[in-house]
Protein backbone atom coordinates (compact mmCIF):
# COMPACT_ATOMS: atom_id res chain seq x y z
CA UNK A 1 0.00 0.00 0.00
CA UNK A 2 1.76 3.71 -1.00
CA UNK A 3 1.78 5.76 1.63
CA UNK A 4 1.72 9.43 1.16
CA UNK A 5 4.82 11.85 1.00
CA UNK A 6 5.75 13.02 4.24
CA UNK A 7 3.79 10.21 6.46
CA UNK A 8 5.33 7.80 8.18
CA UNK A 9 3.27 5.42 10.55
CA UNK A 10 5.38 4.26 13.89
CA UNK A 11 7.18 0.91 14.07
CA UNK A 12 8.02 0.55 10.73
CA UNK A 13 9.43 -2.21 9.62
CA UNK A 14 12.89 -2.50 7.71
CA UNK A 15 11.86 -4.32 5.24
CA UNK A 16 8.54 -5.04 5.01
CA UNK A 17 6.36 -4.34 2.31
CA UNK A 18 8.32 -2.24 -1.20
CA UNK A 19 6.79 0.62 -3.02
CA UNK A 20 8.15 3.22 -5.07
CA UNK A 21 9.28 5.87 -3.61
CA UNK A 22 7.38 9.35 -4.50
CA UNK A 23 4.01 8.96 -6.17
CA UNK A 24 3.35 8.42 -9.48
CA UNK A 25 1.37 9.63 -12.27
CA UNK A 26 0.03 7.90 -15.12
CA UNK A 27 2.93 5.99 -16.20
CA UNK A 28 3.85 3.84 -19.78
CA UNK A 29 3.75 -0.05 -18.77
CA UNK A 30 6.35 -1.73 -18.48
CA UNK A 31 9.34 0.93 -17.97
CA UNK A 32 8.32 1.83 -14.43
CA UNK A 33 8.32 5.46 -15.47
CA UNK A 34 6.10 8.67 -16.22
CA UNK A 35 5.29 9.67 -19.30
CA UNK A 36 7.64 12.57 -20.13
CA UNK A 37 10.55 13.10 -17.99
CA UNK A 38 10.99 10.49 -15.37
CA UNK A 39 11.16 11.85 -11.65
CA UNK A 40 13.62 10.71 -9.09
CA UNK A 41 11.10 8.09 -7.52
CA UNK A 42 10.57 6.55 -10.98
CA UNK A 43 14.42 6.03 -11.87
CA UNK A 44 15.13 5.16 -8.32
CA UNK A 45 12.24 2.46 -8.87
CA UNK A 46 13.49 1.55 -11.97
CA UNK A 47 16.83 0.99 -10.56
CA UNK A 48 15.67 -1.45 -7.99
CA UNK A 49 13.61 -3.40 -10.94
CA UNK A 50 17.02 -3.93 -12.76
CA UNK A 51 18.38 -5.04 -9.38
CA UNK A 52 15.53 -7.41 -9.30
CA UNK A 53 16.67 -8.54 -12.69
CA UNK A 54 20.13 -9.59 -12.06
CA UNK A 55 19.05 -11.87 -8.98
CA UNK A 56 16.65 -13.83 -11.37
CA UNK A 57 19.44 -13.98 -13.69
CA UNK A 58 21.87 -15.07 -11.37
CA UNK A 59 19.55 -17.38 -9.65
CA UNK A 60 18.68 -19.79 -13.06
CA UNK A 61 22.40 -19.29 -14.21
CA UNK A 62 23.62 -20.63 -10.77
CA UNK A 63 21.16 -23.47 -10.67
CA UNK A 64 21.09 -24.48 -14.97
CA UNK A 65 24.72 -25.17 -14.36
CA UNK A 66 24.42 -27.70 -12.13
CA UNK A 67 20.77 -29.24 -12.34
CA UNK A 68 21.78 -31.15 -16.20
CA UNK A 69 24.94 -32.57 -14.16
CA UNK A 70 22.82 -34.82 -11.03
CA UNK A 71 21.49 -37.82 -13.27
CA UNK A 72 24.95 -38.97 -13.93
CA UNK A 73 26.52 -37.68 -10.65
CA UNK A 74 24.08 -39.44 -8.49
CA UNK A 75 24.49 -42.68 -10.84
CA UNK A 76 28.73 -42.86 -10.42
CA UNK A 77 27.71 -42.60 -6.54
CA UNK A 78 26.58 -46.09 -7.12
CA UNK A 79 22.72 -45.40 -7.01
CA UNK A 80 20.82 -47.78 -9.14
CA UNK A 81 18.04 -46.00 -11.69
CA UNK A 82 14.95 -46.56 -9.09
CA UNK A 83 16.89 -44.73 -6.23
CA UNK A 84 18.18 -42.03 -8.22
CA UNK A 85 14.68 -41.39 -9.61
CA UNK A 86 13.69 -41.38 -6.45
CA UNK A 87 16.21 -38.88 -4.99
CA UNK A 88 15.18 -36.66 -7.96
CA UNK A 89 12.22 -36.80 -6.86
CA UNK A 90 12.37 -35.53 -3.32
CA UNK A 91 13.37 -32.03 -4.40
CA UNK A 92 10.06 -31.84 -6.12
CA UNK A 93 8.23 -33.26 -3.12
CA UNK A 94 10.05 -30.98 -0.79
CA UNK A 95 9.15 -27.82 -3.25
CA UNK A 96 5.35 -29.08 -3.24
CA UNK A 97 4.86 -28.29 0.40
CA UNK A 98 7.68 -26.21 1.19
CA UNK A 99 6.35 -23.36 -1.42
CA UNK A 100 3.29 -22.47 0.57
CA UNK A 101 4.83 -22.30 3.60
CA UNK A 102 7.73 -19.99 2.52
CA UNK A 103 5.80 -17.63 0.47
CA UNK A 104 3.36 -17.29 3.51
CA UNK A 105 6.45 -16.60 5.36
CA UNK A 106 7.95 -13.81 3.09
CA UNK A 107 4.27 -12.08 3.48
CA UNK A 108 4.77 -12.09 7.43
CA UNK A 109 8.54 -11.14 8.14
CA UNK A 110 9.11 -9.28 5.01
CA UNK A 111 10.59 -9.75 1.20
CA UNK A 112 14.43 -8.67 2.21
CA UNK A 113 14.60 -11.12 5.00
CA UNK A 114 13.32 -14.21 3.37
CA UNK A 115 15.11 -13.14 0.19
CA UNK A 116 18.49 -13.62 1.92
CA UNK A 117 17.70 -16.80 4.09
CA UNK A 118 16.23 -18.32 0.74
CA UNK A 119 19.71 -17.74 -1.57
CA UNK A 120 21.92 -18.56 1.61
CA UNK A 121 19.81 -21.77 2.30
CA UNK A 122 20.11 -22.56 -1.08
CA UNK A 123 23.80 -22.03 -1.36
CA UNK A 124 24.74 -23.95 1.39
CA UNK A 125 22.80 -26.96 -0.56
CA UNK A 126 24.43 -26.42 -3.14
CA UNK A 127 27.73 -26.65 -1.60
CA UNK A 128 26.98 -29.54 0.88
CA UNK A 129 26.23 -30.80 -2.96
CA UNK A 130 29.59 -30.24 -3.89
CA UNK A 131 30.88 -32.61 -0.87
CA UNK A 132 28.79 -35.74 -1.31
CA UNK A 133 30.64 -38.57 -2.04
CA UNK A 134 27.79 -41.16 -1.11
CA UNK A 135 24.20 -41.37 -2.05
CA UNK A 136 23.15 -40.40 1.07
CA UNK A 137 25.06 -37.11 1.15
CA UNK A 138 23.43 -36.26 -2.29
CA UNK A 139 20.15 -36.84 -0.84
CA UNK A 140 21.15 -34.88 2.21
CA UNK A 141 22.27 -31.79 0.05
CA UNK A 142 18.64 -31.99 -1.41
CA UNK A 143 16.84 -30.68 1.17
CA UNK A 144 17.89 -27.12 1.96
CA UNK A 145 17.51 -26.11 -1.47
CA UNK A 146 14.48 -28.29 -1.87
CA UNK A 147 13.11 -26.28 1.12
CA UNK A 148 14.00 -22.73 0.62
CA UNK A 149 14.71 -22.57 -3.47
CA UNK A 150 12.16 -19.90 -3.86
CA UNK A 151 14.07 -17.08 -4.50
CA UNK A 152 12.50 -16.39 -8.07
CA UNK A 153 9.16 -16.70 -6.26
CA UNK A 154 9.77 -13.95 -3.52
CA UNK A 155 11.60 -11.79 -6.19
CA UNK A 156 8.00 -12.03 -7.90
CA UNK A 157 6.23 -10.86 -4.94
CA UNK A 158 8.45 -8.02 -4.94
CA UNK A 159 8.20 -7.06 -8.48
CA UNK A 160 4.21 -7.16 -7.75
CA UNK A 161 4.55 -4.74 -4.82
CA UNK A 162 6.37 -2.32 -6.73
CA UNK A 163 4.05 -1.76 -10.01
CA UNK A 164 0.58 -1.51 -10.60
CA UNK A 165 -1.48 -3.80 -11.74
CA UNK A 166 -0.93 -2.54 -15.17
CA UNK A 167 2.74 -2.36 -15.64
CA UNK A 168 2.77 -5.76 -13.59
CA UNK A 169 2.35 -8.48 -16.77
CA UNK A 170 4.82 -6.57 -18.43
CA UNK A 171 7.14 -6.27 -15.62
CA UNK A 172 7.04 -10.17 -14.65
CA UNK A 173 7.56 -10.98 -18.45
CA UNK A 174 10.91 -9.09 -18.17
CA UNK A 175 12.24 -10.57 -15.39
CA UNK A 176 11.63 -14.19 -16.68
CA UNK A 177 13.46 -13.28 -19.90
CA UNK A 178 16.06 -12.13 -17.74
CA UNK A 179 16.26 -15.75 -15.51
CA UNK A 180 15.09 -17.41 -19.01
CA UNK A 181 18.71 -15.94 -20.54
CA UNK A 182 20.43 -17.34 -17.02
CA UNK A 183 19.22 -20.45 -17.67
CA UNK A 184 20.44 -20.72 -21.70
CA UNK A 185 24.20 -19.72 -20.07
CA UNK A 186 24.21 -21.93 -17.72
CA UNK A 187 24.22 -25.21 -18.94
CA UNK A 188 27.05 -23.77 -21.66
CA UNK A 189 29.44 -23.04 -18.59
CA UNK A 190 28.23 -26.07 -16.34
CA UNK A 191 29.05 -28.12 -19.29
CA UNK A 192 32.66 -27.00 -19.67
CA UNK A 193 33.25 -26.74 -15.95
CA UNK A 194 31.97 -30.71 -15.91
CA UNK A 195 34.63 -31.37 -18.76
CA UNK A 196 37.52 -30.51 -15.74
CA UNK A 197 39.40 -32.83 -13.66
CA UNK A 198 36.59 -33.14 -10.36
CA UNK A 199 34.08 -31.06 -13.01
CA UNK A 200 31.17 -31.85 -10.56
CA UNK A 201 32.38 -30.76 -7.34
CA UNK A 202 33.90 -27.55 -9.32
CA UNK A 203 30.65 -26.92 -10.87
CA UNK A 204 28.45 -27.17 -7.33
CA UNK A 205 31.14 -24.78 -5.73
CA UNK A 206 30.75 -22.51 -8.26
CA UNK A 207 26.90 -22.56 -8.18
CA UNK A 208 26.96 -21.87 -4.39
CA UNK A 209 29.90 -19.14 -5.08
CA UNK A 210 26.74 -17.90 -7.27
CA UNK A 211 24.35 -17.65 -4.87
CA UNK A 212 26.34 -15.88 -2.03
CA UNK A 213 26.92 -13.53 -4.68
CA UNK A 214 23.49 -12.81 -5.11
CA UNK A 215 22.64 -12.59 -1.40
CA UNK A 216 25.44 -9.89 -1.38
CA UNK A 217 23.30 -8.34 -3.93
CA UNK A 218 20.11 -8.03 -2.27
CA UNK A 219 22.31 -7.01 0.79
CA UNK A 220 23.27 -4.15 -1.08
CA UNK A 221 19.60 -3.58 -2.73
CA UNK A 222 19.06 0.05 -3.01
CA UNK A 223 16.51 -0.85 -0.21
CA UNK A 224 16.70 3.16 1.35
CA UNK A 225 15.08 4.25 -1.86
CA UNK A 226 11.80 2.92 -2.29
CA UNK A 227 8.99 3.70 1.04
CA UNK A 228 8.33 1.19 3.10
CA UNK A 229 4.14 0.58 4.37
CA UNK A 230 3.89 0.00 8.32
CA UNK A 231 3.62 -3.25 10.29
CA UNK A 232 -0.14 -2.98 10.59
CA UNK A 233 -0.71 -2.82 6.78
CA UNK A 234 1.98 -5.42 5.77
CA UNK A 235 0.53 -7.97 8.20
CA UNK A 236 -1.66 -10.84 7.04
CA UNK A 237 -4.88 -9.61 7.51
CA UNK A 238 -4.13 -5.88 5.90
CA UNK A 239 -2.62 -6.98 3.05
CA UNK A 240 -5.62 -8.64 1.47
CA UNK A 241 -8.60 -7.92 3.16
CA UNK A 242 -10.15 -10.77 0.78
CA UNK A 243 -8.65 -13.62 1.96
CA UNK A 244 -10.92 -13.10 5.19
CA UNK A 245 -13.83 -10.79 3.42
CA UNK A 246 -13.77 -8.49 5.72
CA UNK A 247 -13.69 -4.86 5.31
CA UNK A 248 -11.16 -2.50 7.19
CA UNK A 249 -13.97 -1.67 9.98
CA UNK A 250 -14.77 -4.62 10.44
CA UNK A 251 -11.72 -6.02 10.92
CA UNK A 252 -10.93 -3.29 13.24
CA UNK A 253 -14.26 -3.30 15.20
CA UNK A 254 -13.03 -7.74 15.73
CA UNK A 255 -9.68 -6.47 16.63
CA UNK A 256 -10.61 -3.68 19.15
CA UNK A 257 -14.49 -4.07 20.28
CA UNK A 258 -14.24 -1.64 23.14
CA UNK A 259 -11.39 0.90 20.82
CA UNK A 260 -9.08 -0.25 23.03
CA UNK A 261 -5.42 -0.82 21.66
CA UNK A 262 -4.99 -4.13 19.87
CA UNK A 263 -2.69 -5.75 22.38
CA UNK A 264 0.75 -7.66 20.79
CA UNK A 265 -0.20 -11.54 21.80
CA UNK A 266 0.67 -14.51 20.66
CA UNK A 267 -0.99 -13.82 17.39
CA UNK A 268 0.97 -11.46 16.43
CA UNK A 269 3.83 -14.35 16.35
CA UNK A 270 5.13 -14.69 12.86
CA UNK A 271 4.02 -18.88 12.82
CA UNK A 272 0.43 -17.19 14.15
CA UNK A 273 0.44 -15.03 11.47
CA UNK A 274 1.51 -17.66 8.86
CA UNK A 275 -0.85 -19.58 10.09
CA UNK A 276 -4.08 -17.35 10.08
CA UNK A 277 -2.71 -16.09 6.34
CA UNK A 278 -3.08 -19.85 5.45
CA UNK A 279 -6.85 -20.32 6.75
CA UNK A 280 -8.14 -17.47 4.94
CA UNK A 281 -5.82 -18.43 1.49
CA UNK A 282 -7.55 -21.81 1.63
CA UNK A 283 -11.10 -20.54 1.55
CA UNK A 284 -10.13 -18.06 -0.86
CA UNK A 285 -9.22 -20.65 -3.52
CA UNK A 286 -12.21 -22.38 -2.79
CA UNK A 287 -14.42 -19.10 -3.86
CA UNK A 288 -11.97 -17.60 -6.45
CA UNK A 289 -8.95 -18.71 -7.15
CA UNK A 290 -9.91 -22.24 -7.79
CA UNK A 291 -10.06 -21.72 -11.61
CA UNK A 292 -6.71 -19.94 -12.11
CA UNK A 293 -4.89 -23.04 -10.15
CA UNK A 294 -7.02 -25.90 -12.00
CA UNK A 295 -5.72 -24.09 -15.11
CA UNK A 296 -2.03 -23.48 -14.03
CA UNK A 297 -1.88 -27.61 -12.89
CA UNK A 298 -3.87 -28.90 -16.54
CA UNK A 299 -1.00 -26.40 -18.49
CA UNK A 300 1.85 -27.04 -16.38
CA UNK A 301 1.08 -31.32 -16.89
CA UNK A 302 0.14 -30.74 -20.48
CA UNK A 303 3.43 -28.59 -21.02
CA UNK A 304 5.52 -31.58 -18.98
CA UNK A 305 4.16 -34.24 -20.99
CA UNK A 306 5.03 -32.51 -23.92
CA UNK A 307 9.21 -31.95 -22.63
CA UNK A 308 9.42 -35.37 -20.70
CA UNK A 309 9.86 -37.58 -24.70
CA UNK A 310 10.88 -34.41 -26.83
CA UNK A 311 14.45 -35.77 -27.80
CA UNK A 312 13.14 -39.34 -27.69
CA UNK A 313 9.78 -39.03 -29.59
CA UNK A 314 12.05 -36.34 -32.38
CA UNK A 315 14.66 -39.49 -32.49
CA UNK A 316 11.89 -42.38 -33.02
CA UNK A 317 9.59 -40.38 -35.61
CA UNK A 318 12.24 -38.41 -37.29
CA UNK A 319 15.07 -39.72 -36.80
CA UNK A 320 16.87 -36.59 -35.32
CA UNK A 321 20.27 -37.05 -32.87
CA UNK A 322 20.38 -35.75 -29.20
CA UNK A 323 22.77 -32.53 -30.61
CA UNK A 324 20.21 -31.45 -33.37
CA UNK A 325 17.57 -31.73 -30.57
CA UNK A 326 19.35 -29.64 -28.49
CA UNK A 327 20.08 -27.09 -30.73
CA UNK A 328 16.63 -26.81 -31.18
CA UNK A 329 15.86 -26.30 -27.47
CA UNK A 330 18.12 -23.83 -27.64
CA UNK A 331 16.75 -21.76 -30.64
CA UNK A 332 13.41 -22.27 -28.91
CA UNK A 333 14.69 -20.72 -25.66
CA UNK A 334 15.73 -17.82 -27.04
CA UNK A 335 12.32 -17.46 -28.94
CA UNK A 336 10.49 -17.89 -25.60
CA UNK A 337 13.12 -15.02 -24.03
CA UNK A 338 11.77 -12.73 -26.81
CA UNK A 339 8.35 -13.17 -25.69
CA UNK A 340 9.25 -11.19 -22.73
CA UNK A 341 9.48 -8.27 -24.90
CA UNK A 342 6.70 -8.67 -26.87
CA UNK A 343 4.15 -9.00 -24.27
CA UNK A 344 4.14 -5.32 -23.92
CA UNK A 345 2.39 -4.26 -27.71
CA UNK A 346 0.32 -7.79 -26.99
CA UNK A 347 -1.10 -6.59 -23.80
CA UNK A 348 -1.57 -2.97 -25.24
CA UNK A 349 -3.66 -4.61 -28.43
CA UNK A 350 -5.43 -6.52 -25.30
CA UNK A 351 -6.30 -3.45 -23.60
CA UNK A 352 -4.24 -5.45 -20.52
CA UNK A 353 -6.75 -8.00 -20.48
CA UNK A 354 -4.68 -10.31 -18.71
CA UNK A 355 -7.44 -13.00 -18.73
CA UNK A 356 -8.32 -13.27 -22.36
CA UNK A 357 -4.37 -13.05 -23.46
CA UNK A 358 -4.04 -16.23 -21.50
CA UNK A 359 -6.95 -17.68 -23.08
CA UNK A 360 -5.90 -17.18 -25.90
CA UNK A 361 -2.39 -18.20 -25.52
CA UNK A 362 -3.66 -21.83 -24.04
CA UNK A 363 -5.88 -21.97 -27.32
CA UNK A 364 -2.63 -21.59 -29.24
CA UNK A 365 -0.63 -23.82 -27.39
CA UNK A 366 -3.32 -27.07 -27.09
CA UNK A 367 -3.61 -26.36 -30.55
CA UNK A 368 0.25 -26.59 -31.41
CA UNK A 369 0.75 -29.79 -29.08
CA UNK A 370 -2.01 -31.22 -31.21
CA UNK A 371 -0.31 -30.77 -34.19
CA UNK A 372 3.19 -31.78 -32.96
CA UNK A 373 1.66 -35.04 -32.30
CA UNK A 374 0.40 -35.49 -35.27
CA UNK A 375 2.57 -34.28 -37.33
CA UNK A 376 4.32 -36.05 -40.14
CA UNK A 377 7.25 -34.05 -41.42
CA UNK A 378 10.10 -32.75 -39.27
CA UNK A 379 9.31 -29.55 -40.77
CA UNK A 380 6.11 -29.10 -39.36
CA UNK A 381 7.19 -30.67 -35.84
CA UNK A 382 9.89 -27.96 -35.49
CA UNK A 383 7.75 -25.11 -36.20
CA UNK A 384 5.31 -26.17 -33.47
CA UNK A 385 8.63 -26.88 -31.64
CA UNK A 386 9.78 -22.96 -31.47
CA UNK A 387 6.23 -21.51 -31.89
CA UNK A 388 5.46 -23.27 -28.22
CA UNK A 389 8.31 -21.44 -26.38
CA UNK A 390 6.55 -18.49 -27.27
CA UNK A 391 3.28 -19.44 -26.51
CA UNK A 392 3.98 -21.26 -23.22
CA UNK A 393 6.45 -18.11 -21.85
CA UNK A 394 3.26 -15.97 -22.73
CA UNK A 395 1.21 -17.95 -20.57
CA UNK A 396 3.11 -18.05 -17.81
CA UNK A 397 3.57 -14.72 -17.39
CA UNK A 398 -0.49 -14.22 -17.48
CA UNK A 399 -1.01 -17.36 -14.99
CA UNK A 400 1.47 -15.41 -12.49
CA UNK A 401 -0.27 -12.22 -13.01
CA UNK A 402 -4.06 -13.29 -12.86
CA UNK A 403 -3.51 -15.28 -9.77
CA UNK A 404 -1.87 -11.74 -8.04
CA UNK A 405 -5.16 -9.64 -9.65
CA UNK A 406 -8.05 -12.13 -8.46
CA UNK A 407 -6.45 -12.92 -5.10
CA UNK A 408 -5.17 -9.18 -4.64
CA UNK A 409 -0.98 -8.11 -4.45
CA UNK A 410 -0.84 -7.91 -0.67
CA UNK A 411 -0.40 -11.84 -0.32
CA UNK A 412 1.27 -11.97 -3.20
CA UNK A 413 4.12 -14.39 -1.46
CA UNK A 414 1.14 -16.54 -0.37
CA UNK A 415 -0.24 -16.76 -4.04
CA UNK A 416 2.41 -17.16 -5.71
CA UNK A 417 3.88 -19.97 -2.72
CA UNK A 418 0.80 -21.74 -3.81
CA UNK A 419 1.02 -21.25 -7.38
CA UNK A 420 4.48 -23.11 -7.09
CA UNK A 421 2.88 -25.96 -4.91
CA UNK A 422 0.37 -26.64 -8.09
CA UNK A 423 2.92 -26.87 -10.17
CA UNK A 424 5.13 -29.24 -7.74
CA UNK A 425 2.15 -31.20 -8.22
CA UNK A 426 2.54 -31.36 -12.15
CA UNK A 427 6.26 -32.54 -11.53
CA UNK A 428 4.96 -35.66 -9.91
CA UNK A 429 1.99 -36.25 -12.03
CA UNK A 430 3.70 -35.83 -15.38
CA UNK A 431 6.51 -38.85 -15.44
CA UNK A 432 3.67 -41.12 -14.16
CA UNK A 433 1.52 -39.85 -16.83
CA UNK A 434 4.21 -39.99 -19.61
CA UNK A 435 5.06 -42.96 -19.02
CA UNK A 436 1.56 -44.39 -19.49
CA UNK A 437 1.41 -42.70 -22.37
CA UNK A 438 4.49 -43.53 -23.76
CA UNK A 439 3.16 -46.85 -24.03
CA UNK A 440 0.65 -46.25 -26.28
CA UNK A 441 2.76 -44.21 -28.78
CA UNK A 442 6.08 -42.05 -29.37
CA UNK A 443 2.87 -39.38 -29.73
CA UNK A 444 1.26 -40.01 -26.35
CA UNK A 445 2.68 -37.77 -24.11
CA UNK A 446 2.02 -34.24 -26.39
CA UNK A 447 -1.49 -35.91 -27.40
CA UNK A 448 -2.61 -36.27 -23.87
CA UNK A 449 -1.02 -32.87 -23.22
CA UNK A 450 -3.33 -31.15 -25.96
CA UNK A 451 -6.53 -32.69 -24.67
CA UNK A 452 -5.62 -31.61 -21.05
CA UNK A 453 -5.03 -28.22 -22.59
CA UNK A 454 -8.55 -28.63 -24.42
CA UNK A 455 -9.78 -29.24 -20.86
CA UNK A 456 -8.28 -25.59 -19.20
CA UNK A 457 -9.75 -24.02 -22.48
CA UNK A 458 -13.26 -25.19 -21.36
CA UNK A 459 -12.75 -24.53 -18.05
CA UNK A 460 -11.52 -20.69 -18.09
CA UNK A 461 -14.76 -20.44 -21.21
CA UNK A 462 -17.24 -21.36 -18.49
CA UNK A 463 -15.90 -19.87 -15.35
CA UNK A 464 -14.23 -16.33 -15.12
CA UNK A 465 -12.75 -15.71 -11.81
CA UNK A 466 -13.95 -12.68 -10.12
CA UNK A 467 -10.68 -10.05 -9.17
CA UNK A 468 -10.60 -8.96 -5.93
CA UNK A 469 -7.33 -6.81 -5.83
CA UNK A 470 -8.81 -4.22 -8.10
CA UNK A 471 -8.49 -1.70 -5.50
CA UNK A 472 -4.58 -2.47 -4.99
CA UNK A 473 -3.55 0.10 -8.17
CA UNK A 474 -5.39 3.09 -6.04
CA UNK A 475 -4.06 2.01 -3.00
CA UNK A 476 -0.39 2.29 -4.40
CA UNK A 477 -1.23 5.51 -6.39
CA UNK A 478 -1.89 7.49 -3.39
Amino acid sequence: MRMEPGKQSSGMAPDRGLISATPRSRQEPGTGTQEGAPGPGAVRARRFLLCLYLVGFLDLFGVSMVVPLLSVHVKSLGASPTVAGIVGSSYGILQLFSSTLVGCWSDVVGRRSSLLVCILCSALGYLMLGASTNVFLFTLARVPAGIFKHTLSISRALLADLVTEEERPVVLGQFNTASSMGFILGPVVGGYLAELDGGFYLTAFVCSSVFVLNAGLVWLFPWSEVKLSSPEDDSPRGRNQALWGKTDSAMQRAASPQGTPVSKGPASLPWAEVLATLRGLRSLVLSALWVVFVVRLLMAVAVMLYYSNFVLALEERFGMGPRAAGYLTSCSSALGVLAGFALGPLLRLYGHQSYRLLLHSTVLTSALLLLFASARSLDVAVACSVLLSFSTAIGRTCITDLQLTVGGVRASGSLLGMGQSVTAVGRVLAPILSGVAQEVSPCGPPGLGAALGFVAVVIMSRNRPQSSGQGDDELKSK
